[in-house]
């Protein structure tokens, strides 16, 4: 229908005339009250960003030679913040010379990530950077 005809009958029943889709060829109407048609959308957009889930990273750090109940401790947090939702950034701090045993610290970044499996994926394997090894896991998706 015309624009003009649309707008006349939009003004005999006191309403707007509001375009609902512009890029749609031709472009879509509706005849209502706008101020409702804006509180509904702002309504929307209100419940979707309560819905988001914002994403942080939690970093548990390690040392090469870490005892058996410090693990533990470390990967018990690490298991927390995965069911919490959060990734998890898992750092092993090389002092000295021990960064001549990197290999004692990719053993240590496989054993944390076999302990936390159930909850976890492997987002980045371990990679050295500098004098630390950072592996990065992710939390499961439920489906």
């Amino acid at each position: 229908m015309p624009v003009k005809e649309a707008l006349r009958l939009a003004e005999e029943k006191q309403l707007d005339l509001v375009e609902i889709a512009p890029v749609a060829k031709p472009p879509v109407c509706k005849i209502m009250d706008y101020g409702k048609y804006k509180y509904e959308q702002s309504k929307k957009e209100k419940e979707a960003r309560k819905k988001q889930r914002i994403i942080n990273v939690k970093e548990v750090k390690l040392r090469p030679n870490i005892e058996d109940h410090d693990f533990e401790v470390k990967a018990r947090n690490a298991t927390r913040f995965l069911k919490d939702g959060d990734k998890v950034k898992a750092t092993i701090m090389f002092r000295g010379r021990e960064i001549v045993h990197t290999k004692l610290g990719q053993q240590l970044l496989k054993r944390l990530a076999e302990h936390v499996q159930d909850f976890s994926i492997i987002e980045r394997h371990p990679k050295l950077e500098g004098r630390n090894m950072i592996m990065i896991l992710a939390p499961k998706q439920e489906n």
